[in-house]
């Protein structure tokens, strides 16, 4: 695999600067860089909203050169995250739903043309939706119009292939490229590859082999998703992998040769979450000014390790003397309603409750995006402390928020933070660990606030849904120029 040339995110992420004492920009990095103490770093007050996001350099994400890029979805639609009326509610709404979206929008604000293919999950749901400029979500009639969960998906499988290749024979042109989301997907784009030839990319999002070790008997998905999983890993002409870690575990697990693994991260979007001034946060929210915030954010599934932020906070209560609050944002929409909670989020209650700090937890249900700098900016310190975790976006976007962050060393998280700087890293399931740092954040808010700003330029420089684009975009490239060109090019006049 010959060495992609991609970009410096310093060419496109002006819009992605933080102020600091007047310096704005990268000349407030390098000032950072030059002084080296936290005393240096910003206060709490909060960049401007920043502005849309530059023009693409014109050698970015294939900028020149058109492409019809069909991204596969089977159980995560970009609509989810968006909160649209053409989605069912997000019962299952994570990561893969935010990457899905993100990446469909910036390749398409690059000028390719995006096709993304989700399975149909609520009745009246539009078969064909033009979501975007140069976005269209297909929603795939393959088994009944209504959640289903994606452990029992797989026997469904068949019928959105079929309903995929018969769509992409109607259309006027080929796709140049498939992107499959998720083992599942995989298969819907081997198959596509089969009949239509088309090559194809795999971004699994999480692997079943990694899963089963996490979880044991807790994971429910068929024994065989470990086969096809392996099976995809030589069928596919480029496989993704979110973080090194992910990449060794396809190596070490499955056997899958380092030469046909690139490694593209997550991201996030500068335009939707940047740092809100703490109290201007707290009073939309009705948070308390001075109380010491922790915020989990994300799915309500058990890896999450939801229970150790739980019971580090009680610790960091009881031990430390610390008047801290929780905020738990994820899970059924209107969470806060007792009668809908899920099994999951009834479980968490009850830890809170055992651990005699039920009236210190909230727990908000899912949130819209809109208001999540909010709900980031609002916290003193970010905790995330899943098993295991293929990337995990949430603590990059709390990074963007200028909030320190204390995750597990597992997967993506022990590349995204960096510890001592951007924050803490600790063992998963270790709730005393996480009190510990949690406490030493209270007794230390210069160190909190240096650490949010670094968080802040490291999300800025290294993690924004645009850099994830252009990285993608070369290697579809580098796929289509190895395999073959599968459909003539439109070349833009100069």
């Amino acid at each position: 695999m010959r060495r992609l040339k991609v970009p410096s995110s310093r060419t496109y992420a002006g819009h992605c600067s933080a102020t600091v004492h007047g310096v704005t920009g990268h000349a407030a990095t390098d000032l950072h860089a030059s002084i080296g103490h936290t005393q240096a770093l910003l206060d709490d007050r909060a960049p401007a909203r920043p502005l849309a996001p530059a023009p693409l350099p014109p050698h970015a994400a294939g900028a020149g050169t058109r492409r019809r890029i069909a991204l596969i979805s089977d159980h995560a639609s970009p609509l989810a995250v968006t909160g649209s009326g053409d989605c069912a509610d997000c019962v299952d709404c994570g990561g893969q739903n935010v990457y899905v979206a993100q990446l469909a929008r910036e390749l398409a604000r690059a000028g390719h043309l995006v096709d993304v293919f989700t399975r149909r999950d609520a009745p009246g749901q539009r078969p064909v939706l033009d979501w975007l400029e140069n976005v269209r979500v297909i929603h795939v009639p393959a088994g009944p119009p209504r959640y289903v969960p994606k452990e029992q998906m797989l026997p469904h499988v068949d019928a959105f292939s079929r309903h995929v290749t018969r769509f992409a024979r109607r259309q006027p042109a080929p796709y140049d490229i498939v992107h499959a989301n998720f083992f599942m997907s995989g298969m819907v784009a081997q198959h596509l590859k089969a009949t239509l030839g088309l090559p194809f990319v795999i971004t699994f999002h999480a692997l079943g082999r990694v899963r089963r070790l996490a979880q044991g008997t807790a994971d429910t998905f068929p024994i065989a998703r470990m086969r096809i999983e392996a099976a995809l890993m030589r069928a596919a002409d480029r496989v993704i992998a979110e973080c090194p870690q992910d990449r060794h575990d396809m190596e070490r697990l499955y056997g899958a040769p380092l030469s046909r693994i690139a490694i593209t991260p997550c991201g996030f979007s500068p335009d939707e979450l940047w740092p809100v001034p703490m109290p201007e946060a707290r009073a939309r929210l009705g948070l308390d000014p001075e109380r010491f915030v922790v915020l989990q954010l994300g799915r309500m599934v058990p890896r999450k390790g939801v229970d150790t932020v739980i019971q580090g906070v009680a610790m960091l209560r009881h031990r430390y003397g610390v008047d801290a609050q929780l905020i738990v944002v994820g899970g059924a929409p209107g969470g806060a309603g007792r009668p809908g909670d899920s099994v999951e989020l009834a479980r968490l209650r009850s830890v809170a409750a055992d651990h005699g700090i039920g009236a210190h937890v909230r727990f908000t249900g899912q949130q819209p995006r809109a208001l999540l700098r909010d709900w980031y900016s609002a916290a003193n310190v970010f905790a995330s402390t899943p098993w295991y975790e293929p990337f995990g976006i949430t603590p990059v976007e709390a990074m963007a928020c200028a909030r320190p962050v204390v995750g597990a060393e597992v997967g993506g998280i022990k590349s995204t933070v960096n510890d001592g700087t951007t924050g803490f890293l600790i063992p998963s399931r270790d709730p005393a660990a996480l009190a510990d740092r949690l406490a030493r954040l209270q007794r230390h808010p210069e160190l909190a606030r240096a650490m949010g700003e670094a968080g802040r330029r490291r999300a800025c420089e290294h993690y924004t849904w645009r850099q994830v684009a252009i990285q993608l975009a070369a290697i579809y490239a580098d796929v289509l120029d190895i395999a073959r060109p599968a459909a003539p090019s439109i070349i833009f006049p100069s």
